[in-house]
């Protein structure tokens, strides 16, 4: 039963087993994970979050946090967590005259993010293609989406965050941090620019002004996105590409993004991925473009892409669809939008990319998509294009330290029973180890890539049997900003509430320790 009615004024509901409401408040999009909290507290405004925390550090109790549900490890359903802060009633968006910027509360999905800006003032924020993902842990772990290469990272127009934190005494309290020099609390803000949700409190709502920006038009507080866009989709079916023509499709493809790339180039307007599913059951090569569609030569411009990517194959894509779309409706274009489907088992693992792939690495791709004992339609890898407005802020502006790649590999698989895990678990981590066996297994930090996105969190690069590098997992995801990092950790998490398996560990902890139960 619920413990409490739904009220903005007493404590934040909280759903208990037996509650009909349970078992869908229990688990997150991954259905591979389901929690057991003894309760699920849903806040409906901020200063519910204080009381929240404050009874379950005072009752002894691990709390979580869960936004959109996104996580794609355990994080939150372990079966440690004894209570859940579900924020997904949290979604106002407003813009606040004293802060001079836009505020959106942390349980607001992307969808709403980009309709709500774009109706109300017609700006936007670079953020993911995913509709239902919570903003919580999309800003705090460094989001990005189609508009990053015109105009960077999400992170890059953050301006504060407000955070619920547990001092040393064991007292939660509302700190608001902004990125101001003179702010003492701006290593908060900056610990909330790439290391990603659960790490040192929790996050309530932030606000979003662009670095040199209006502090009093919201129209002007953040970029306008292309009026239009020229979207596209062409179509390689395995039987006409061999292994050549795959290497050299990749080949042509990763070449292209490391000369066009650089800020300010004719393609910043242009963001575009390439997949492609296992060969077996008819699984395909496909790419998804779209291109600022306000330029007087974008169709010049999209010709020669497709030119250079088709170069020496010896194929011809098979074009799907082309036409100009208004920009907020490519946001739900099937091309880009992932309408996630909440009721499958999961598995993700990712990597930046400062160069394409080595054609031993592309043999590598070739040999997981094409083995005869592996068929799903929904796994596989995308190559995303990255870099452009991104590569403009330093490595240590922001917790996210990546920035000089120009592409992102994410590698995906997705099923529905139980019974089959090891089957997909076993393709996705061996696939992903022989892409980069030269390297441990992992894209440790090198000449050619450069690490992975905390956003894509993936407990195996803390295995020392999948990751025999010798490169630590934290290095991996924070780089050089992980003893920073923890500086903040020991500052604003002193008892090291907020934790799971990729945390931020406590100066106290050892320097290459995972949590651990």
């Amino acid at each position: 039963m619920s413990a409490l009615s739904d009220t903005s004024t007493g404590a934040a509901p909280a759903v208990l087993p037996g509650d009909p409401r349970y078992a869908d408040l229990a688990r997150g999009w991954n259905a591979r994970f389901v929690g057991t909290p003894e309760a699920v507290r849903l806040p409906v405004v901020p200063e519910q979050v204080v009381d929240a925390v404050q009874d379950a550090v005072s009752t002894g109790r691990r709390i979580a946090v869960r936004s959109g549900g996104h996580c794609f490890e355990d994080f939150v359903a372990d079966p440690a967590v004894r209570v859940v802060l579900d924020m997904s009633l949290l979604t106002d968006i407003r813009w606040d005259p004293e802060m001079g910027a836009v505020e959106i509360q942390a349980g607001t999905q992307l969808g709403e993010v980009n309709r709500t800006l774009f109706k109300r003032w017609g700006v936007a924020l670079p953020g993911g293609t995913c509709p239902s993902v919570g903003v919580g842990g999309h800003i705090s772990g460094g989001g990005w989406g189609p508009l990053s290469r015109l105009y960077g990272s999400v992170v890059d127009h953050l301006y504060a965050v407000e955070t619920v934190v547990v001092d040393a005494g064991g007292t939660a309290r509302a700190v608001i941090a902004t990125r101001e020099d003179g702010d003492p609390a701006r290593d908060l803000w900056w610990a909330h620019t790439g290391a990603g949700g659960g790490n040192f409190g929790v996050v309530t709502r932030y606000w979003f002004r662009t670095p040199g920006a209006s502090a009093v038009d919201p129209a002007a507080a953040l970029p306008r996105p292309p009026a239009a866009l020229r979207v596209a989709q062409l179509l390689w079916p395995w039987a006409m590409l061999t292994e050549d023509s795959f290497t050299r499709l990749l080949r042509n493809h990763a070449r292209w993004h490391e000369a066009n790339s650089a800020p300010g180039s004719p393609y910043a307007g242009m963001y575009s991925v390439i997949g492609a599913t296992p060969r077996e059951n008819n699984g395909v090569v496909i790419m998804s473009i779209q291109f600022d569609g306000t330029r007087s030569d974008t169709q010049e411009l999209l010709r020669a892409y497709t030119d250079a990517l088709t170069e020496g194959t010896g194929v011809e894509p098979v074009v799907l669809e082309q036409r100009e779309l208004p920009w907020l409706h490519t946001t739900s274009w099937p091309g880009v939008s992932d309408r996630a489907d909440h009721t499958r088992r999961a598995k993700f693992k990712s990597a930046y990319l400062r160069t394409g792939l080595s054609d031993a690495q592309i043999g590598a791709v070739y040999r997981s998509l094409t083995r005869p004992d592996y068929a799903n339609m929904t796994a596989g890898i995308m190559l995303a294009a990255y870099g452009g407005a991104v590569n403009t802020v330093a490595s240590d502006a922001t917790a996210m330290p990546q920035r000089d790649s120009v592409l992102r590999l994410i590698f995906a698989t997705e099923w529905d029973q139980p019974d089959e895990d090891d089957k997909h678990l076993t393709w996705i981590r061996e696939f992903y180890r022989d892409v980069f066996a030269a390297t441990g297994g992992v894209p440790a930090p090198g000449p050619g890539q450069d690490g992975c996105h905390i956003n894509y969190a993936d407990a195996d690069v803390a295995d020392p049997e999948w990751n025999t590098s010798g490169v630590p997992w934290h290095t991996l995801y924070f780089g050089d900003n992980y003893a920073r990092l923890r500086e903040a950790k020991a500052r604003w998490d002193p008892l090291d509430v907020f934790r799971h398996t990729l945390s931020v560990r406590p100066p106290d902890a050892g320097p290459d320790t995972a949590e651990k139960e």
